[in-house]
């Protein structure tokens, strides 16, 4: 096996790797700069679509709990005989 160390198991000849250390990246470069923007816009974007029908939604779920408790209370009339 020669000189093949685990990482090198293999020669190839005619491709060039370059890469960056992860113990030298940055994982948060322009995490304010680029990444609130962008957040912002892809906000705006979403809003008209996810908005309208949140409002729906949450106005037929009023209407149903409010009938519910509505339809599940007793009238009183059919208890007034009663002794």
């Amino acid at each position: 096996m020669g000189h093949l160390d685990f990482g090198n198991l293999a020669k190839i000849r005619g491709i060039v790797y370059f890469r960056l250390s992860p113990h030298e990246q940055k994982a948060f470069a322009g995490a304010i700069s680029h990444g609130v923007p962008n957040m912002i816009r892809r906000f705006r974007e979403s809003v008209f679509h996810i908005l309208p029908s949140a409002i729906i939604t949450y106005m037929i779920i009023d209407w149903a709990d409010k009938k519910n408790i509505e339809l599940s209370r007793k009238n009183p009339k059919d208890y007034e005989n009663d002794k």
